[in-house]
Order: structure tokens, then sequence, then C-alpha cells
């Protein structure tokens, strides 16, 4: 641990680090040497055909959180913490994490790995290219494009109506100028001039269908139900209509096996899969937990931002595509954040406040109300910043006990798996007591009650407004059978309504959504809110300006 007067970064610590050879993690985690597949020293791929048959008996913890602020939650740091903790008890366990987009690691997160002593290795190629997961689902969706546009060219045999084509690029970077486009221009040998636009990649479809996928046949279905746009008579076009899914199947062949590295303290993890949580569904794939279940005692795991979109969208749809069920629930929150939700502007949270932090305890209470509308009693995890003073995380200790809430302090960052060991002895009485876990709502519901169902009862609001768009959308949607689909709901992260500038726990409001998307592969339809966008822009200064190389060609500021 570091004794220091100055604290190390991440970047040092994780350079500091002793890293053990992948095989020697695998064999931890119980994979034999014919289903692991070296990326180097330190990754790996896991060939889940040669695992030995095996009950998925493990337990599954989920980590979320309040809802998230500048100031910044450590749900990732507190995840891997909690995971260390559980190995330091006994525990034979894995953590399953989603991979880093290179937009937010290059605009304004930074790494996304975990923090101090609670990381996963090696840092610096998990936040950047990896083993090229993200890369092969961009070239895949971007293939389906230049496809699409192909047969445009070739004579249109499908009637493609290239006013209606809905099928996007894709580019794992924050790039606003890349929002709207115009293609196929340069005169006959250029294609069929039409508008387009990109996402980021972590919005594509293939991310999501890769994430849900349960084997290998099992996404090249998914792909093939994946609508592409509509014909002249404004009829659905789907990947098997081109006949491509063949093809995306095999570019994703090994995107599809999970990525094996491990923890500083040596826990064997899984990371694979990425999909946001405020435009997707925030969830590590699922080939990729069971696989932990079967592997592990104790798997823990995340889902993106607040409990009101990654938690939200793990139950129900990942743990309902999936068939199972999360054994306990984690809710992380910090002190700086509850002073934002009380009214404390980021620069002034170096100010011990408790009453602000009081003010700003009604934002957890609205996500413990969320846990508890799943039938889990969860456990909060009160993470330890050093600015942080004894009264203020008492302040959140004690309305905790008062609410009948079990809480302690995590301070996995500076102590690593040592300082999450409290909490971890929380979570595994939830385990043993059990739940009563179960969806908030029916696969045969109404459209309408489905969006209903989040909005009251994970984000607190009064109902659903849907513009005229989006209603005439809902018509098509429902005489297609497809209003069966859960809700994926792309809301704002930094605020339970779809305006990011209301925080704490509002109430008397309304959500508004303008446009839904089928993702027929995915298994959701897509309702867009607000002001949500598919392909984020960069902000004043990115993170990417204080990124460099030593000598050495290590990086530098990363984190």
């Amino acid at each position: 641990m570091n004794t220091t007067t100055t604290p190390l970064t991440d970047l040092e610590i994780a350079h500091s680090a002793a890293m053990r050879p992948i095989g020697e993690i695998a064999r931890k985690a119980g994979i034999p040497d014919e289903a692991l597949e070296p990326y180097g020293r330190y990754k790996g791929k896991i060939d889940i055909t040669r695992l030995p048959h095996k009950e998925e008996s493990g337990k599954v913890v989920l980590v979320t959180a309040i809802s998230p602020t500048p100031a910044g939650e450590g749900k990732s740091t507190v995840t891997v913490g909690l995971a260390d903790a559980f190995s330091l008890l006994g525990e034979q366990t894995m953590v399953a994490l989603r991979e880093p987009s290179l937009g937010p690691v290059m605009g304004m997160k930074g790494g996304a790995a975990g923090g101090g002593y609670s990381q996963v290795l090696p840092m610096e190629e998990i936040n950047l290219h990896f083993t090229g997961d993200i890369h092969a689902i961009t070239t895949a969706n971007n293939a389906l494009a230049a496809l699409i546009d192909n047969h445009l060219h070739q004579g249109n045999q499908l009637r493609i109506d290239q006013r209606r084509i809905t099928w996007k690029r894709v580019l794992d970077m924050n790039d606003r100028a890349l929002r709207r486009v115009t293609i196929g221009l340069g005169g006959p040998s250029g294609g069929i001039p039409r508008e387009d636009g990109f996402d980021i990649t972590v919005a594509s479809e293939v991310m999501a269908v890769l994430c849900l996928a349960k084997s290998l046949d099992d996404l090249k279905e998914r792909l093939s139900r994946i609508v592409i746009g509509y014909t002249f008579d404004k009829e659905p076009v789907t990947v098997r209509d081109l006949g491509a899914e063949g093809a995306l199947t095999l570019l994703l062949r090994e995107a599809f096996k999970p990525n094996l590295v491990q923890t500083i303290g040596g826990t064997p993890a899984l990371i694979h899969g990425g999909p946001f949580a405020n435009i997707a569904h925030g969830c590590n794939s699922l080939i990729a937990t069971k696989t932990a279940k079967k592997l592990a005692d104790i798997v823990v795991t995340e889902a993106g931002f607040g409990a009101d979109l990654g938690a939200e969208k793990f139950m129900n749809i990942k743990a309902r595509q999936g068939d199972f069920k999360p054994d306990a629930v984690v809710i992380i929150a910090t002190v700086r954040a509850l002073k934002m939700h009380g009214g404390i502007p980021k620069d002034g949270l170096g100010s011990p406040d408790s009453d602000a932090v009081k003010r700003g305890l009604p934002n957890l209470s609205r996500h413990i109300d969320t846990i508890r509308a799943f039938g889990l009693e969860p456990v909060v995890a009160l993470n330890r910043f050093t600015a942080d003073t004894e009264e203020e995380l008492a302040t959140v200790l004690e309305w905790c006990r008062e609410q009948g809430i079990a809480a302690a302090v995590a301070d996995v960052w500076a102590k690593g798996g040592e300082g999450g060991k409290d909490v971890a002895r929380l979570i595994l009485e939830k385990i043993e007591a059990g739940n009563e876990f179960h969806q908030l709502y029916d696969e045969f519901d109404s459209f309408e009650q489905k969006v209903g169902a989040v909005v009251q009862k994970v984000y607190g609001g009064d109902g659903v407004l849907f513009t005229d768009k989006a209603l005439k959308q809902l018509q098509d949607i429902e005489k297609r059978g497809w209003d069966i689909l859960p809700v994926c709901m792309a809301k704002t992260q930094y605020s339970l309504t779809d305006d990011p500038g209301i925080m704490g726990r509002p109430e008397g409001f309304t959500i508004t959504v303008r446009e839904l998307i089928p993702k027929l592969g995915a298994g959701f339809i897509v309702c867009l809110t607000g002001d949500i966008m598919t392909m984020p822009g960069l902000p004043k200064k990115p993170a990417a300006m204080n990124m460099d190389i030593d000598r050495e060609g290590h990086a530098v500021g990363l984190m």
C-alpha cells in the first residue's frame, strides 16, 4: 500500500502492481489450459465451449449507485474492491465488468478500470484497445452499413426506401460532427446519395446483441433479426433479408469470447462488452456473467450509471433474457455526490458540510426504493474519498440505520480488498437471507404500462408523455407485435427526470418519450427521452489533452 505523503496516481499504482501470468489466473478460476487463449502475458480469451460442464450456481452481486455527478462515485472501483474483499474472506470470486469505450476514456472520464488499489490490470491495455472487441463490433456494424448502401447501388432488389434506412454507422469516439452526414456523393460511382449519421459504437445494436447472446448460434439468429430500415411499402427490412448474418457472425466470432484479466488483488476478472446505460442497456455480456456463475461462488458485477438506468435494465432486460436473478444489490453513495445533490457546486465540495449531505440523501432514498421495488433489500456502500470528514460519513451511516438499511464505509481506493470487507460481510448476510426478486412489468403488459412502470416505480415520476412521432411509431410497433419486448429507456444519467439539470429527488414530473427505436436483435424497444443523443460530443477540455507516453513508452495521464 502507498504510505508516502503524496498519493500515487491510479496509473502509478497500476504500474507498480505485480501481475501474475494469465495462465496462473486461469488456473485459479478453474479454467483448463485448453479453454484459455492468451493475448500476451496478462490477458486472455476464454473458449467457453472447452469449459467443464458445470451448473451456474454462483451468486450474483449487482453493484449500482446513486445518480452520478461530476464529483464521481467510483462504481467500478468499489466493484473491484468488493471482489477482492470476498476473495480475502475466502470466497471463490470473480468480477465481471464492461469494457471501457474510447469515447469517455478520451473524453470526460479518462480511464475506466477502477482506481487506487482496486483496479483491474493491465490498466492501460484495458482502457485502450484491449483485445479488439469494440473494434470488431465497429467493423461488423459498418460492414452492414456498407452492404446496405451497396445493395442500393446494385439495383435495390429489396426496394429499400433510402429515406427510411434506420441503420447508422458507428465510431468508438465522441465526435459530434458525425451525428448527421451526407453520403453517396461523387456521381454514379459514389453510390446513392442520402442522409446518414453516426452513433458511438457502444450504442450500436451489434453491441447489445453480442452482450445478450447465449451462444454463437444465438448471436447469428439475433443478428439476422436486426431491422435496418423499411421498404417503399413501409415494410421492415432485416439483416436476414440482406443475407448478411453469416458475415457479421464471422467478424464477431473472436469478440464473442469473454476476456480474462486480473485485479490488483489477484482476483480473476472477466471484462466483456460495453453498452452505455444512458443510451443502451448498460451491462457486461450475458455470456461473461453466466461463465462466471459456473466458475465462482460469488460473481460481482456492475451496471452503468445509477440504479434508475443500469440496474433497472440489468433486472428488467438482462436478468429476464438470461433467466437468472441478482442475489444481492449494492448501492454506492459518496459524500461528495450527496453534497452536490444537496445543492453544493463542484468547486465547493472541499469544505465540510453535513447539512448539504442531509439535503442530498433523498436521492439515495429514491434509489433504495427502486431496488426494493424489485423485491431486494440493498446494501449501501459509502465510498470514502480523502476529503470526507468523519462527521459527514457518520451522517450517512446514521441515516441508513434510521431507515433500516445495511450500510458500511468502503475504503477500497486506499486499502483495496481490505477496505471492502465490512461491506462484503453485509452482502453475504443478504445472500444468506434470500430475496423476492421480480421484474417490474410482465412481457404481456401494454407498452404504455411498461414505460409507465419504469417512470413511476424507478424514477418516481407521475407519468409519461409520448410525442406525436412516438405515438405513430407505437402504432406500427403494436401492429407488428413488437410491443411484447421490454423497454430500454434512453435517458440522461444526471437526473431522475429527462432534464439533466434537475438533481436530488424531484417529484411531480413527467417523462417525454420523443422517439421509439425497435431493436429486434437485442430484444427490446429503445425509448429516446429528453435531449439524449446516441453520439456524444467531447467536453471543452477532453481527457485526451492530458495523455502522453514517457520515454519507455508507458502511458501518462490516462487517469
